[in-house]
């Protein structure tokens, strides 16, 4: 066995189900939210990871976004140190030019040659949706197949506010799947009370998705529930789900959020956060919100509610990660039910994974 002294064990030698959730990566057979749209001007490059990998997105001028393997086929140089010219991703040292498949199309010099050699690095499906930019690192064939979340509330005439917010945390993407469905971390958020007196009601897992039900007090924060209508809607009560790899929650149809993970590494995960609310009403008045003012009020929220609550779980989540680091062989003691269930999907979708890469003969991403 090949690791520093006392270290968490990796996946192949873990021995219990915490111990393998924690080192588990993510099934790349999905497709994965990487990046705010409007994060990425046109005409720039950034750098993503999917689990170890790094993959160079970039935006043509005219605004198209495309993803190839982040190096130069060339000296092997991360090509998000390079620009975007037109439609194509050159290379910051001798200047080769890739197209939107990861071809190389343009070459400074050819140094005799009549033609540019047949070159390409892996390119890779994009999507844009819901103001996120979407990467499929898995086989490109199962593209079709797979679907991201449809959420039909934020599309369309009618839709509801919703602004996108992110970060990333130093922690394994496992314990910020554990961290947002547990409810029994109440006392963590108790400045800002979007959830107390929680009972879990109901959980069950089918297939690669894991239901669960609390009878809790939603959003009760001494300025956050002053904007939502309790007379008029059932705050008491909560659905949510770990849909393997996403996650999402649900009060009385009205107020609801998902979650998309990217896992960069064993201690490092970026976070996607929609919360959307079909209404929310005037403090201390019976009177909703406009529609055209939902967006500002929803900007608002992220600053100054949403933001810093997410702020408390990625504080806690990073502390967690080192303690883990740090006693890794300690008994697993978990009073919730649903945190070893949402472990068990994960576990298992990396072991199928695994088995697969096994049969093709390639090595794990």
């Amino acid at each position: 066995m090949n690791m520093a002294i006392n270290a968490p064990p990796d996946f192949a030698e873990a021995g219990s189900l915490r111990q393998k959730a924690r080192a588990a990566g993510m099934d790349p057979n999905y497709w994965y939210a990487v990046e705010e749209v409007r994060n990425v001007k046109p005409g720039s490059v950034v750098e993503v990871v999917f689990w170890k990998r790094s993959i160079a997105l970039f935006r043509t001028a005219d605004g198209e976004f495309y993803a190839v393997e982040n190096r130069c086929a060339h000296r092997q140089l991360k090509l998000s140190l390079g620009q975007v010219k037109g439609c194509r991703l050159v290379c910051a040292y001798h200047g080769w030019e890739y197209d939107e498949k990861g071809r190389v199309a343009g070459m400074p010099d050819l140094f005799g040659r009549e033609k540019i050699p047949d070159i390409s690095i892996r390119s890779y499906p994009v999507q844009i949706r819901y103001g996120l930019v979407w990467l499929f690192p898995g086989n490109p064939e199962l593209a079709q197949q797979r679907r991201i979340p449809e959420i039909p509330e934020i599309q369309g005439p009618g839709r509801w506010a919703c602004v996108p917010i992110s970060f990333t945390c130093s922690a394994h993407h496992s314990m910020v799947i554990d961290n947002v469905s547990d409810f029994s971390h109440a006392y963590l958020h108790r400045k800002y009370r979007p959830f107390d007196e929680a009972a879990l009601s109901h959980f069950e897992t089918i297939g690669d998705d894991v239901h669960l039900s609390y009878n809790t007090r939603v959003g009760r924060g001494r300025i956050s529930g002053l904007f939502v209508d309790h007379d008029r809607l059932n705050t008491n009560f909560i659905k949510l789900c770990y849909q393997y790899p996403y996650q999402w929650s649900n009060t009385d149809d009205e107020i609801k959020h998902w979650l998309f993970v990217l896992p960069i590494d064993e201690r490092t995960s970026r976070t996607f956060f929609l919360f959307y609310f079909k209404s929310l009403k005037i403090p201390l008045l019976p009177i909703r919100i406009p529609r055209f003012a939902m967006t500002a009020v929803m900007q608002l929220s992220n600053r100054w509610l949403i933001g810093p609550l997410l702020d408390q779980d990625r504080v806690a989540v990073e502390a967690e990660q080192l303690g883990y680091e740090q006693h890794w062989d300690a008994p697993a003691i978990e009073v919730n039910p649903v945190v070893s269930a949402f472990q068990r999907v994960t576990v298992r979708k990396w072991k199928e994974h695994l088995a697969r890469e096994a049969e093709t003969g390639h090595a794990a991403a």
